[in-house]
């Protein structure tokens, strides 16, 4: 019997649409990331669940809505700026996949819970090698409000070196040690690049403000950080070929959100940034590859979600799925065949503390090329065709009344169903 393919699932923090070459972006060079897109499909309108960090990565460990697992908002570490709660009957993705007998390893960051009962090794990894927190003050202390949430499984450790190195080094590690093993593997490589701070090492600054001389100080900085992360990605792909494995594994790489603009990301010509409903704030740089399954070079306008890999991994897997989730299964869009989501309805939610949402929500809805923003609680909803508006210059939502009114019953229908679910821990 044929081994089942392993899985490395590469997630970025706050990589923006326009930032890989692949997809045009100014002065940046990400030969890397390009290997998996060239290698297999690049997706040019895949979404992450949320504008921000959180609540995709919940949708991603559940296939589900992440308002509907306890998580419409950034955990953090401190209670009066916190916005979820994982819950614990949420079936995740590596605890099902240990049903086939996968090896299940996290390197690099969890972001779904400080608390024991949310520590990764409790929520399906056999294997943990990373940071618990949401962010690095510094890539190179690691430490999160003087804290250190860095840990190898259970125990607090204080590793040398820039977090994207670490966590490189530890990808390759892992895939050097299964690569004896009879049993498949999943690592799920969560970067916390290009994430501010922008602190790239001084080396890859300069290596870029020699080779684009015109470019700003802050964009260099920032392409820097994502070069420096496509590098270690280079290096994950070059251990899986070395050790004979990249044949039958299957590589994803995606974003948790769009790019920063402030601190130097691009989105392409898209609208919008970070923690926004705009376009350029929840659509992602998304390709992957898998040697004899997915096409090489093909290029998809099918529209999906970070939450849909849950169901495609279980597909591929032949784990069943017994219980409720949103996402679907875009396997064969992965292998190169059309699939009728057209009239699919798609949710979006952030929830959020400070002036511009006093602990309300963000929104968006999306059927069809059809699209509802809700871009502040405090704003007006928003009425965009992507069809014939991708950039979302024309708001209609006062001339197509009856539309409006339609999508605005599909948006109320939406938050109903996720009014049951607790988001703080009780």
């Amino acid at each position: 019997m044929a081994k089942s393919p392993n899985i490395v699932f590469i997630l970025a923090d706050d990589h923006g649409y326009g930032d890989i070459s692949a997809q045009n972006g100014p002065s940046i060079q990400t030969p890397h990331i390009d290997r998996i897109a060239e290698g297999g499909i690049r997706l040019t309108q895949f979404y992450a669940n949320s504008s921000v960090c959180s609540p995709s990565r919940a949708s991603l460990m559940t296939g589900r809505y992440p308002d509907r697992v306890g998580v419409p908002g950034v955990i953090r570490t401190h209670a009066q700026n916190n916005w979820g709660y994982f819950l614990q009957d949420a079936v995740t993705l590596p605890s099902i996949l240990k049903e086939k007998d996968y090896k299940t390893s996290l390197i690099g960051k969890w972001h779904l819970g400080l608390e024991d009962e949310n520590h990764p090794c409790k929520r399906g990894f056999d294997y943990f090698h990373g940071f618990l927190g949401d962010m690095m003050d510094d890539y190179y202390t690691h430490l999160r409000h003087q804290n250190n949430y860095m840990r190898r499984d259970f125990e607090t450790i204080d590793p040398r070196g820039h977090a994207t190195d670490l966590f490189s080094d530890w990808s390759v590690e892992f895939i050097q040690e299964q690569a004896h093993s009879s049993q498949p593997f999943f690592l799920y490589l969560a970067y916390n690049a290009p994430h501010t701070p922008i602190q790239p090492p001084d080396d890859w600054v300069e290596k870029v403000k020699d080779r684009e001389p015109e470019i700003t100080d802050q964009r260099a900085k920032y392409i820097a950080l994502v070069e420096h992360m496509d590098a270690g990605i280079g290096r994950v792909l070059d251990s899986l070929e070395k050790t004979d494995q990249l044949s039958n594994t299957l590589v994803i790489y995606t974003s948790d959100n769009g790019g920063q603009m402030g601190v130097g990301a691009h989105n392409g010509p898209l609208r919008g940034q970070k923690g926004e409903m705009y376009e350029g704030g929840i659509r992602v740089p998304t390709c992957a590859m898998w040697e004899g399954t997915i096409p090489e070079g093909y290029v998809s306008d099918q529209v999906g979600m970070i939450m849909d890999f849950y169901p495609t991994l279980c597909e591929i897997t032949g784990v069943p799925i017994t219980h409720e989730i949103e996402g679907q299964s875009i396997l064969s869009t992965l292998q190169g065949e059309k699939q009728d989501l057209s009239e699919r309805l798609l949710y979006w939610v952030r929830r959020e503390g400070g002036q511009q949402f006093l602990g309300d929500c963000q929104h968006a809805v999306r059927r069809g090329d059809i699209k509802l923003l809700h871009n502040r609680p405090f704003e007006s909803l928003e009425l965009y065709d992507l069809s014939n508006d991708p950039l979302e210059t024309t708001d209609t939502a006062g001339t197509n009344t009856d539309l409006f009114r339609e999508m605005g019953n599909l948006f109320a229908q939406e938050i109903q169903k996720s009014g049951s679910t607790p988001w703080q821990k009780t």
